[in-house]
């Protein structure tokens, strides 16, 4: 076995490597800048964690999703491989912390940072004492303007590249078009092109979409005649609660799930799912980001997603096991407008960004000039209500302020309670000694928890507590004592929704939404939301036109999906069927031609071109005139 595979088997128990995985870190190992294309649950994390723990050194990860950073830093501590993170959330001090130990400690092998965090210059400082030997960039598509998820925070990545010019770069997505993959090498300053693909296909995977009046009865239907676990995707934290609720009445195993719950619900919730205590997980799309459950049979959407890159992401979520899974799309003929709608509500008017923009100046009582990279805590309840705002005029205005980089909008970060130590060993004995009711306390936080005189350590103020067969509030007492002495530095748990500012605080009528960033955007989400329409309303193999959207043009047809069903039960092979339509095709598309003449004119027998036609004009591919001749489209 070579190194790469020795490293696999110590740490993650596998014996090979995934299709394509091992030429991604061949590549990234002999020091080329890489572009890894790899569907959802391909193992693109593995791509740079085997390459980074190869060679002497430490890997700079940058992830914009805060819950995926944390799990995956606790994954590889787990693993006995050290790893920290940085993000919106944590104090200043918690940050100088984490990145001196970076400097410093040579058994530190991963850094997860959030993109605005690399603009900093505490970062910056720091990253040219830093040993590098790889800089990973996930969810990459967010460097490319032509991205479905754009974050102008990505581009200080090129910064950091200058900063370590030697050091390979490996960006690695699940969902990037043709152009996206351009965009990206050319923003991440590739030396070269060089790009890994694994096919998008999930030929396990079987795409349907019906179109029903009554979604919840449909999903009751799905639900009993697939075995198995599953998860439903709704669009709104409410209908989370009470399709679950439904469920359960009819006597399925089902809960709901948000990024509104707190972190140990959450972490609960998927744990009884992953578990298989609960069969069914109905969620918004807070759900499946690090989640790897590999027998999952069926996905369903109740709703239509806004682009395919997320129904792409979400529905790949099933099968992972490489075993039959479903991909249920319901939809309804409202559901068209309904989407068409939000192409408006997404993108408030100019002005009304801007009052919110200027309120949040206000609500934070930051005046202008200042700002730049300070962390705010939001409530965005008591926002709307102090300022009489539409809550998702406020919510799509921060998203259009991230996107044109003025500041970043976290909707909740769960940080647990963190505690280190603010004196060293010896003078914290003599306090000890000084303080008997402290000095026992001490020791069962000592006791408890480790590294926390180099490091600021999660803790959980009820394990000590169970511990000591006392209260959670004598323990959170203690606590706060330590730390007005200056024995500790305590930072209590927090779970609230981020407003980090990128630049200083502006007067708002200096906020500019040039035609790029706003009109442009615009259209292209509107491009977007037309492709998902286009993927629910057209008759043409669910697979081939997932597989089109990403450049696999040539892909043929999978064969199951709900319009290859039909188109088998006429009776003929792909090959008939195709080898008739480009004939009709041909003749139709010259001239409107009655049906009796195309039948005489295609040569092929007359059973199965009628059988054709009467496809095409059940699909809506060629329609009759007012001379009752055949027209194409």
């Amino acid at each position: 076995m070579d190194k790469y595979q020795n490293i696999l088997t110590k740490y993650w128990g596998y014996t090979k490597f995934r299709p394509l995985q091992h030429d991604i870190i061949r590549s990234v190992g002999e020091g080329n800048d890489t572009l890894a294309l790899m569907p959802t649950g391909g193992g693109k994390s593995i791509t740079f964690q085997v390459p980074a723990l190869a060679k002497e050194g430490i890997c700079i990860v940058v992830t914009p999703l805060i819950a995926l950073m944390k799990d995956q830093v606790e994954n590889l501590v787990e693993r006995g491989i050290k790893a920290v993170a940085i993000y919106s959330g944590l104090t200043k001090h918690e940050i100088d912390i984490a990145l001196e130990n970076c400097v410093h400690d040579p058994n530190l092998k991963f850094l997860y940072c959030s993109p605005e965090r690399l603009g900093t210059e505490l970062f910056r400082t720091r990253v040219r004492q830093m040993n590098v030997n790889l800089l990973a960039i996930d969810e990459s598509h967010c460097i490319s303007q032509w991205g479905y998820d754009f974050r102008p925070s990505y581009i200080k990545i090129t910064e950091v590249r200058e900063l370590i010019p030697d050091v390979p770069v490996l960006a690695v997505t699940a969902t990037a078009t043709l152009d996206v993959v351009d965009d990206i090498q050319d923003r991440l300053g590739f030396k070269e092109k060089n790009v890994f693909r694994k096919s998008f296909e999930r030929k396990n995977i079987v795409y349907l979409l019906r179109e029903v009046e009554d979604k919840k009865k449909y999903l009751l239907k799905i639900i009993d005649s697939i075995s198995g676990t599953g998860i439903v995707y709704v669009r709104n934290r409410k209908g989370t609660k009470e399709i679950a609720i439904l469920l359960r009445e009819y006597g399925i195993s089902a809960d709901y799930y948000h990024a509104g719950l707190s972190n140990a619900m959450r972490g609960q919730k998927q744990s009884d799912w992953k578990k298989g205590k609960t069969r069914i997980v109905v969620s918004t799309n807070a759900f499946g980001m690090g989640i790897d459950k590999a027998n999952v049979r069926f996905v369903v959407h109740m709703d239509l997603p806004d682009t395919l890159e997320a129904y792409f992401q979400e529905a790949g979520r099933g099968g992972r096991d490489e075993k039959q899974a479903f991909a249920v799309l319901l939809y309804h003929a409202s559901d068209k407008r309904k989407l068409e709608r939000r192409i408006e509500s997404s993108f408030p008017p100019v002005e009304d960004i801007k009052r919110v923009y200027e309120a949040l100046g206000n609500y934070f009582q930051l005046p202008v000039g200042a700002g730049k990279n300070v962390s705010f805590d939001f409530n965005m309840v008591q926002f709307v209500k102090n300022y009489k705002f539409n809550v998702m005029v406020v919510f799509n205005s921060l998203k259009l302020l991230q996107q044109s980089g003025y500041l970043q909008f976290s909707e909740e970060v769960d940080n647990p309670s963190k505690v280190m130590f603010a004196i060293g060993r010896d003078y914290l004995y003599k306090y000890q000694v000084r303080n008997a009711n402290e000095d026992k306390f001490i020791k069962l936080l000592l006791r408890s928890y480790s590294g926390m005189f180099t490091e600021y350590r999660p803790i959980s103020e009820d394990a000590p507590a169970k511990k000591a067969n006392t209260t959670r509030q004598i323990i959170y007492n203690f606590l706060v004592k330590l730390s007005r002495d200056k024995i500790i530095n305590y930072i209590p748990q927090k779970n609230v929704p981020q407003i980090y500012y990128l630049e200083d605080r502006l007067e708002s009528k200096t906020i500019i939404f040039t035609g790029d960033k706003y009109l442009n955007r615009k259209e292209r989400y509107a491009d977007r939301i037309n492709s998902v329409i286009e993927y629910a309303t057209h008759q043409k193999c669910r697979s081939q036109q997932l597989l089109a959207y990403f450049g696999e043009t040539n892909a043929s047809r999978c064969g199951v999906c709900d319009v290859c069903t039909k188109r088998n039960e006429l009776g003929l092979s792909k090959y008939e069927f195709d080898l008739v339509l480009d004939e009709i095709k041909k003749v139709i598309q010259k001239n409107p031609i009655e049906l009796e003449k195309l039948v005489d004119k295609v040569k092929q027998p007359d059973e199965k071109v009628l059988k054709v036609v009467q496809w095409l004009l059940d699909n809506e591919k060629i329609a009759r005139n007012e001379k009752m001749q055949l027209v194409w489209g």
